[in-house]
């Protein structure tokens, strides 16, 4: 891999008009979304099939796209891989086994070409996950959840403005869930771009800056969590009866009562007014 800079990123990213087909059907239905902040976190939220996943891997470069995304001076989706890799670092939902490596060769690996690139910054990034206990343990050895967490040291040591997590605590117990969450909005406010696909729309309510919720490729909403995170909002995209409640500390929380019935049409944001 390529050193990745600046660490911070300099201009928001926007995405436009972004279509994605696979197996001759259309999963990004020209998704435009509003102009992502550095320093801000957000989480993509919506039904499974919705595009989240997808939107990820576009924007990443592993599958092909079109429309505009457009990142300071340059058009991601035209940049060599080579280049693109140096904006983005993207974890997808479980990292391979990894074979004979290690967790803390792994993580040098992934640091590869950069100036840091040293044991030392590479046992840092372990030590805030808590994964240095199991540094020389090859990557088959571990568990699902332990290789999420190798697999987000690996991006946290490229330092990309740029930060893609698919599902980073889909395999991990609450006490992990809230240590990831923790440094994923610790990477975000650091001044990087961060988007994060999260199932557990109250784990998305209580870690995210921004959510974006998905229905059918198509964007349904876009904003803080009380403006998004709704029951009619979640009627129309999850075919669901929820409420949505604040705790003591005004954290959002959703409980579902059940189906709503057939689905009814998304209320569909076909471009971003403001």
């Amino acid at each position: 891999m390529k050193a990745c800079t600046p660490t911070l990123a300099p201009a928001p990213l926007a995405i436009d008009n972004l279509q994605v087909d696979y197996r001759q059907r259309r999963v990004l239905q020209g998704l435009t979304l509003p102009p992502l902040a550095p320093g801000r976190l957000l989480a993509l939220v919506g039904p499974n099939g919705a595009g989240k996943s997808t939107l990820l891997r576009a924007l990443s470069g592993l599958v092909a796209a079109r429309g505009q995304v457009r990142f300071g001076a340059s058009e991601l989706l035209t940049l060599p891989a080579a280049q693109r890799a140096r904006q983005v670092a993207f974890m997808p939902q479980l990292g391979a086994a990894g074979g004979s490596l290690t967790v803390l060769e792994a993580t040098l690996v992934a640091m590869h070409g950069l100036a840091t690139a040293s044991p030392a910054r590479a046992m840092q990034a372990l030590e805030q996950l808590g994964m240095a206990p199991l540094a020389m343990q090859p990557l088959a050895h571990l568990s699902g959840g332990q290789r999420q967490m190798a697999a987000l040291a690996q991006v946290m040591v490229r330092d990309c403005p740029i930060v893609l997590l698919d599902e980073p605590v889909s395999a991990l117990d609450l006490a992990h869930q809230w240590q990831v969450m923790q440094t994923v909005q610790q990477l975000a406010h650091a001044g990087r771009i961060v988007i994060v696909v999260l199932h557990d729309l109250s784990l998305a309510a209580q870690w995210a800056d921004d959510i974006a919720l998905l229905q059918a490729g198509r964007l349904c909403a876009f904003g803080p969590p009380q403006q998004t995170i709704t029951p009619e909002r979640l009627r129309a995209a999850y075919g669901v009866n929820a409420r949505v409640r604040s705790c003591e500390q005004g954290r959002l929380f959703v409980l579902v009562d059940g189906p709503a019935g057939p689905h009814p049409q998304p209320p569909v944001q076909t471009a971003w007014s403001g």
